[in-house]
């Protein structure tokens, strides 16, 4: 066995490896964390969970099956909560870093976390726009809303049949030069929504965290939903909190699959991956 040592964690079905980066002899790279989410020639996740612990705060980097990062996960956030939580390193505070900024974790009984995720934006304003993608194939209205990391937002009477013929062309639409996540919503009450979501970098995934958030956002500001908003997903549900300054809080799942360490052979290949 290598001295990679790592964590399989799952939040509704969204599954990463959490990696500390002071425990491993090389620095995870694009090319590395695209072999490691491999599911056939690697350990296979929806992406990596890079911890870093060597500032004041704990930090999360984000690193999406593709080899590309992403600001922030709202999913990923719970698993390292617990995961510090866990070894005794979560700060008194429950802050944590991410690449959209610190975030405020609350762990709780049965395996539940709550974020305060922040404030959410509507970076091209407070309402929807018409897109069509290059090419014409797909035509939809969006709103586009900031959770630190891009969202596309659409409601659809089919949210679980259309997701994979619309998000893959909505996520590379040149409206997005760095890509964008993009939400499927039909809401189902008062203060429900079905969504679906095609995650940049990776694809359809079951969940998604600060998916849920700015769908939740728009469902309340632009839809008329009450918060707090169930939003139910392909792995099951998270509850969105939107206050009237879009301060977003989000409560849901985090649960350890298994620790172990990379084989000598799979160290080998990540060591040659540059």
């Amino acid at each position: 066995m290598s001295d990679y040592p790592f964590a399989k964690w799952q939040g509704l079905g969204n599954h990463y490896l959490v990696v500390e980066s002071g425990r491993w002899p090389v620095p995870l790279s694009p090319a590395r964390a695209a072999l490691l989410c491999d599911p056939h020639f690697g350990v296979g996740g929806d992406g990596i969970l890079e911890l870093v612990t060597t500032g004041a705060l704990p930090e999360m980097r984000v690193w999406n099956p593709d080899g590309s990062r992403a600001e922030s996960c709202g999913n990923g956030i719970r698993m390292v909560a617990r995961h510090l939580a866990e070894t005794g390193r979560l700060p008194a505070d429950g802050r944590i870093l991410t690449g959209a900024g610190p975030v405020r974790v609350e762990v709780q009984g049965g395996g539940t976390v709550t974020v305060a995720m922040g404030r959410a934006r509507f970076p091209a304003g407070e309402g929807t726009e018409r897109l069509v993608t290059a090419g014409g194939e797909v035509e939809v209205d969006l709103a586009e809303v900031s959770m630190g990391n891009p969202h596309a937002v659409i409601e659809h009477p089919d949210p679980v049949g259309a997701v994979q013929a619309i998000g893959p062309h909505v996520e590379i639409d040149p409206r997005f030069p760095d890509r964008t996540n993009v939400e499927l919503i039909r809401a189902e009450g008062p203060s429900e929504l079905t969504m679906r979501v095609w995650e940049r970098g990776v694809g359809e995934t079951m969940a998604c965290g600060t998916g849920a958030c700015a769908a939740a956002v728009a469902a309340v500001r632009l839809g008329g939903l009450t918060s707090p908003v169930t939003v139910h997903l392909a792995g099951g549900d998270l509850v969105i909190a939107v206050d009237d300054d879009l301060e977003v809080t989000m409560t849901g799942p985090a649960h350890p699959l298994y620790e172990g360490r990379l084989s000598a052979d799979l160290a080998a290949r990540v060591e040659a991956a540059r």
